[in-house]
C-alpha cells in the first residue's frame, strides 16, 4: 500500500511541501533459521532503499503452506512475497498465481545461480521463484560420541548401520537420543524424510499405471525403521519435531545422530548457535537397497503473487535477497559458516565460506547427485525425491504423514498404517481421473 508522509514546513521555505511516498510490502516467510536472518537484516535493505518498507508473517512451516495456500488461491492479496519451495513453483506458475521473473538485471548474474536449481523454480522454460537457500539431505553426527564408543562412521551408512549406531549410542540418563529424526506430520516434514528411506528401501508412491504401491514390502520395510529407530532410540514427544525442533536438540546436545537438511549445517557448526559445534560430523544420507532417491533435493524461494499492487518494490527486494552481494552481507555480518548454501556456483568458489564450512564439498556433493528425474529404483511417472510432482500430492502426503504419525504415537500399526495409506490414496487418484 502507499502512504504518503506530509512534512511540517516551519523553517525552511524551500522545503518539499510532501515526503517520498513509502511502498509497504509484506513477506510470507518460514521460520527457519536462514529466513529469521533476512529478517534482520531487512534494515540494511531499507537504508539503500527508503521508499520500501517490509513488513514480516513468519510462521512454522506447515501454517506457512496452508495460509500462503489458501490467500493466493482465493485471491485475497495479502502478502507480495511469498516462500515456496521446488514442489508448489510450477504448479502455483501452471496455475496462473505467481509472476514470471524475466529480464532480470545483468548485475543479478543469473548463469551464477546452479542449474538444478533454475530448472527447479521454472515452468515452460521462465523462472517464476527467486532461490534463497537449496538443500539436499545428509547425516549429521556427534564425532566425540562415535570416539567414546568406538564407533566409525561410514561416508555413505546403510539405514541398518544406522540403527545399531543408535542403539549403542542411546544414553537416556545423559539427556542423549541416539538418534533425532522429523515426526511432526506433514507433507514437508515427516515425509520429506519418510519417501527417502521409501526410495531407498526401493519402494515408490505410484507404478507406471499411477497404480499406488503404498501397501508393497519396501514401504513396510521402510516404515518399521522409521518406527524402530523413533520409538526405541529417539526423543520423547517425536511427533511434534520437525526441522526446526531437531535442529534445536542437535544443537544442544541432545542428539547422537540426525538425518535431515544440509542446511542445518551452518547452523550446528557456529558455537554461537550450537553447544556441539566442534564435535559436529557430516556423511551421505543413508541407503538400503539402492542409493537412488537416499537424499532430497530441495529449494526455498522468493515468489511474487500475479496480483500484488507492488509489483516493482516485490522484485526489488527479491532480487536484493537472492543476490550474490547478500550472500556476501550475511558472511560479513553472521558469520560466513552461515551463508545461504546451495544457490550460487560462486558460494562454493568463496575461500572464507570454504575455510569455515567443512562441510561445503558434501553439501556441494548431495545436492548434483540429487536427481529429481530419476527418483527410484524402479520407474515412475513423476519426478520429485520426496515429493509428486502433481498438484494432488500436497493433501496425499499430508494425509499419509498423519497415518505415519499415528503410528509413531501407536494408535496404528504398520499394517493398519499402510493399508489405510493405501485405499486413500487409491481414492484420491480414482477422483482426480488417474484411475479408472
Amino acid at each position: 500500500m502507499k502512504r504518503l508522509a506530509i512534512a511540517t514546513l516551519a523553517l525552511c521555505a524551500c522545503a518539499p511541501l510532501y515526503a517520498q511516498a513509502q511502498t509497504q510490502i509484506t513477506i510470507a516467510t518460514v521460520n527457519n533459521p536462514q529466513m529469521v536472518v533476512m529478517k534482520s537484516l531487512t534494515p540494511e535493505f531499507e537504508k539503500t532503499h527508503p521508499n520500501i518498507k517490509v513488513h514480516w508473517d513468519v510462521m512454522p512451516e506447515n501454517e506457512l503452506r496452508q495460509k500462503v495456500t489458501l490467500d493466493i488461491s482465493q485471491q485475497a492479496g495479502s502478502y507480495d512475497i511469498v516462500t515456496l519451495g521446488a514442489y508448489s513453483t510450477p504448479i502455483w506458475a501452471q496455475n496462473g498465481w505467481i509472476a514470471p521473473l524475466n529480464n532480470l538485471p545483468k548485475s543479478y548474474d543469473l548463469k551464477d545461480v546452479m542449474k538444478p536449481v533454475r530448472q527447479a523454480l521454472s515452468y515452460k522454460g521462465e523462472l517464476y521463484a527467486l532461490p534463497f537457500y537449496a538443500e539436499s539431505s545428509f547425516t549429521y553426527y556427534r564425532k566425540d560420541l562415535f570416539r567414546k564408543a568406538g564407533l566409525t562412521m561410514p561416508e555413505r551408512p546403510t539405514w541398518s548401520q544406522v540403527e545399531q549406531f543408535a542403539k549403542k549410542l542411546n544414553d537416556p540418563a545423559n539427556n542423549v537420543n541416539g538418534i533425532c529424526l522429523r515426526g511432526m506430520p506433514g507433507w514437508g516434514e515427516n515425509m520429506a524424510l519418510f519417501d527417502t528411506m521409501v526410495n531407498t528401501y526401493g519402494g515408490r508412491w505410484f507404478n507406471m499405471k499411477w497404480q499406488p504401491q503404498l501397501n508393497t514390502p519396501a514401504w513396510h520395510n521402510a516404515l518399521n525403521m522409521y518406527l524402530t529407530l523413533l520409538t526405541k532410540y529417539g526423543p520423547s514427544g517425536a511427533t511434534s519435531n520437525g526441522f526446526v525442533e531437531n535442529e534445536n536438540l542437535f544443537a544442544n546436545g541432545h542428539c547422537a545422530m540426525w538425518i535431515d537438511a544440509t542446511v542445518a549445517a551452518g547452523y550446528l557448526s557456529d558455537p554461537k548457535t550450537s553447544k556441539v559445534a566442534k564435535d559436529v560430523g557430516f556423511v551421505q544420507a543413508p541407503i538400503a537397497k539402492t542409493v537412488r532417491g537416499s537424499h532430497w533435493f530441495w529449494t526455498w524461494a522468493l515468489a511474487i503473487p500475479k496480483d500484488t499492487r507492488n509489483m516493482q518494490a516485490a522484485r526489488t527486494f527479491i532480487e536484493w535477497a537472492t543476490s550474490r552481494q547478500y550472500i556476501d552481507l550475511v558472511g560479513k555480518t553472521q558469520g560466513w559458516v552461515n551463508l545461504p548454501p546451495g544457490t550460487r556456483y560462486s558460494t562454493y568458489e568463496n575461500p572464507k565460506y570454504k575455510a569455515a564450512a567443512p562441510y561445503a564439498g558434501i553439501v556441494l556433493k548431495a545436492i548434483n547427485q540429487a536427481d529429481p528425474n530419476n527418483p527410484t529404483l524402479e520407474p515412475v511417472p513423476y519426478t520429485g525425491v520426496q515429493f509428486v510432482s502433481i498438484p494432488q500430492f500436497q493433501a496425499l502426503g499430508t494425509q499419509v504423514g498423519q497415518n505415519i504419525a499415528a503410528a509413531l504415537a501407536g494408535q496404528m500399526s504398520v499394517n493398519q498404517t499402510l493399508q489405510r495409506s493405501q485405499s486413500y490414496v487409491t481414492n484420491v487418484m480414482k477422483q482426480s481421473g488417474y484411475l479408472k
